[in-house]
Order: C-alpha cells, then structure tokens, then sequence
C-alpha cells in the first residue's frame, strides 16, 4: 500500500516494533520513520494498522488519540477494532498485493471519510462488504494472486522446456494474462473458454488435460484450505 501511495500522497509516516523495515520503507519512498506509535497517533490523519493481530491490544493503547484508524489485521473483526480504538473511525480493510502496482482489489468494511476512501481508491478497486463476508472475500482476491502467479509460471516454464527463451515464454504469458483479465471483464470466463478453444483444436487438448488432472478441483481445494486456516 505505501508503494502504491508513493508519489500520490502528500507525505507518510512509518513505525515497527524494533526490525528497522520503518527506516528501510521511508528511505525507499521518501517517507519518515518515527520514534513511537504514539508519534504517529499525534502525527497522523489516518493510521493504517499492520499488525500481528495478537499485537492489537498492545498497540491500540499506543493509538488513543488517533481520528482514522484502517486495519489490515487477518481474521480479527470490525467490532473487535473498533473496541480497541472506541474514539476512532475504524475500517477493516483487505488489500491484494496489486495495490503496489495501484491495481489491486481492496475489500472494505466500516466507517470511511471521503478523503480515505478517496485514498484507498488511488490503489485499486474499491469493494464495499460486510465484515461477515471478509474471509470468503480474502480468500478469492487475497490469496488468489499466489495461485495465478503459480499458474503463470507453470505455462511459462512448460513454453521454456519446449525452446523458449525463458524470459520471453514469462513475458508472452503475463502480457497475455493481463489482456484476458481486461477480456473477462466484459465476458463471462465460461465464454472465454469457448471462444478460445475451437472443437478439437489443441485447446481443447489442453483443457481435457487441465480436467484431468483436476486443475479446476485444486483450485477450489486452495480456496477451501484458505478458509479453515483463517478459521482456525
């Protein structure tokens, strides 16, 4: 979030619990390391909470004070954040790892002044939810990039193994995963699939193939096994 903010904002501050990643990210993007998370609540307009969730309580009472409060904290509820911060406007929020890139999908929940959402929308697509619905949610579009990615490196590396040069058979299937995402925001994947494969043609080959070795099975496998570890 702070590289996709970089450039964008007028300024931003960074605290850590000791590692020294605060110093690194304001030196990376011209940002400011502080001295305490109490300095950052004096400091701050908004405080983007990125903590271990265990860690909440502890640093919650580090924050009093503070006005706007988003937090990125896996499996830990609106309410229970806005417990811990009673005098602040909270929202939960789930980002993917494209808002680096100001392209990501961020999922949002609770209480948002216009200058935050405005914010968040510099990073990507906005999506109002309910909390209820944030872990089917985080493991769709959360997780969802990891498992892409491993698809994508998969066709590239069987694209090498038959003559490509490596970094050729990568950029020919990242360029052309970028274009069918644009493509399936107009049409429907089934139909996608339909129009690429032609009635014996080697998509098709290919597709029997994904079938069975239970690709689409695997897929929902991970969404599934996504879930139990969020729900402990």
């Amino acid at each position: 979030m702070a590289r996709g903010w970089a450039g964008a904002v007028e300024s931003m501050l960074f605290s850590d619990s000791g590692s020294g990643r605060a110093k690194e990210l304001a030196e990376e993007l011209g940002g400011e390391a502080v001295e305490s998370n109490s300095e950052l609540a004096r400091r701050a307009d908004m405080v983007v909470l990125a903590v271990k969730p265990a860690k909440l309580g502890e640093v919650a009472a580090e924050l009093q004070g503070v006005s706007a409060v988003v937090s990125l904290l896996g499996a830990t509820s609106l309410e229970a954040v806005q417990d811990a911060l009673p005098e602040a406007k909270v929202a939960r929020v789930m980002p993917n790892v494209a808002v680096e890139v100001r392209r990501g999908v961020l999922c949002v929940a609770g209480e948002l002044s216009s200058e935050a959402r405005e914010m968040l929308g510099l990073l990507g697509h906005v999506v109002g939810l309910p909390d209820s619905q944030f872990d089917a949610a985080t493991a769709v579009m959360g997780c969802a990039p990891a498992y892409l990615a491993l698809a994508v490196e998969a066709i590239a590396d069987a694209g090498a193994e038959d003559g490509l040069d490596p970094e050729l058979a990568r950029e020919l299937v990242v360029e052309t995963t970028a274009g069918t995402a644009e493509l399936l925001r107009e049409r429907h994947p089934a139909d996608v699939r339909r129009a690429v494969a032609s009635p014996g043609g080697s998509t098709e080959a290919g597709l029997d193939a994904l079938d069975r070795e239970g690709a689409r099975r695997a897929f929902e496998a991970a969404v599934r096994a996504s879930l139990e570890r969020m729900r402990g």
